[in-house]
């Protein structure tokens, strides 16, 4: 992959800054990029790139996660504070609010594309269409039963409907430690848990009691934790016809010779019903750029057009080659363009 060079860009950007902004500039010379677990792998494939690209240094890029990020996102303006901040969704009011409490009023916002997590068997298994509460009912620790939450009884996925196959529920997905179980509590589970009156009725009751039904994974056999490495699982998967892996679609994607995706809510995954939202286990992906540090921060400007550009966030771009779905042609000028013009962010009035 071929990447356009920055090297005298920044030259003369971090030489304007030093003739005239030495104070501020020259107390941190490296851009600090904080925020989303998920987001933080593009974070760092764009990092190393840019550094690989003008041979300097490559920007700190820390996983705080996407509130955690935008509390120190939205902390102040100066080189104490972060640039850039990752996100598994969009920012909210709430935090819009506090970056304009703390003088951070000029921000842009860059979606970088969206992310798409898939359900997958082998070729040989049975087709399933699952919903997230029969997923639910499948992978948590505790369920609703006759309106009491108790361990999981359910072993066969016919236990959980009768138009399913009965066959043993074997799913592998990541740990506990992955941005990719983060995210499938989160639009799986937390979801999925919802539908059950008892539990539901948690969350405004006991919100610390529901998450712990609708988050903690079932450690009883049914779900295994299959580490980092979607090759084991794939391997798995070939294997054993009835077992399901969790990982994201670029992987089942670049498998579809020998593994299928479980559609969910009716809907398999592709690169276009990830794009457009409609199937049900997809979300866009953000970063947010401080723009007052822009001309401040070495080569903060450049960072984000390397990010932006289609060798990065295109079809066929570094990011598409780490799971990410990348937006229609269109979005990605019309994304491009806001954020290499600075363009402010005004969802909340800015």
């Amino acid at each position: 992959m071929k990447f356009f060079t920055y090297t005298s860009a920044l030259a003369i950007a971090a030489a304007g800054v030093m003739a005239a902004g030495a104070a501020n500039a020259q107390s941190r010379d490296q851009i600090r990029v904080v925020g989303s677990s998920t987001v933080f792998p593009y974070s760092q494939a764009a990092s190393e790139e840019f550094a690989a690209s003008t041979g300097g240094s490559a920007p700190i890029v820390e996983s705080t996660g996407t509130g955690g990020g935008m509390r120190i996102f939205c902390e102040g303006v100066g080189p104490q504070t972060a640039d850039i901040t990752g996100a598994s969704r969009a920012m909210t009011a709430s935090e819009w609010e506090l970056c304009q409490s703390n003088g951070v009023t000029d921000i842009t916002e860059v979606q970088i594309g969206s992310d798409g997590l898939s359900l997958a068997l082998s070729v040989e298994g049975a087709d399933l269409d699952l919903t997230k509460a029969q997923i639910f009912q499948a992978l948590a620790s505790e369920v609703e039963v006759d309106g009491e939450i108790v361990a999981n009884p359910y072993t066969n996925w016919s236990q959980i409907d009768s138009s399913l196959p009965d066959v043993e529920i074997v799913v592998l997905g990541p740990p506990p430690t992955s941005g990719t179980r983060d995210a499938f509590v989160e639009l799986v589970m937390h979801e999925g848990c919802n539908e059950f009156e008892t539990i539901a009725a948690l969350e405004d009751a006991n919100e610390d009691r529901w998450d712990e039904v609708c988050s903690r994974m079932r450690q009883d056999g049914p779900f295994i934790e299959a580490g980092e490495n979607d090759n084991l699982i794939v391997q798995r998967l070939q294997q054993d016809p009835n077992a399901l892996g969790i990982f994201g679609y670029s992987f089942l994607y670049e498998n579809q010779d020998t593994l299928k995706a479980a559609t969910v809510d009716g809907v398999a995954p592709t690169f276009d019903t990830i794009a457009d939202g409609s199937y049900a286990v997809s979300r866009p992906l953000f970063f947010y750029v401080k723009n007052a540090h822009r001309g401040v921060i070495p080569g903060l400007a450049e960072f984000v057009e390397l990010y932006t550009s289609e060798d990065v966030m295109g079809p066929n771009g570094l990011l598409s080659e780490r799971g990410m779905v990348p937006l229609p042609e269109a979005r990605r000028t019309e994304v491009r363009d806001a954020a290499v013009n600075g363009t402010g962010f005004t969802r909340y009035g800015g």
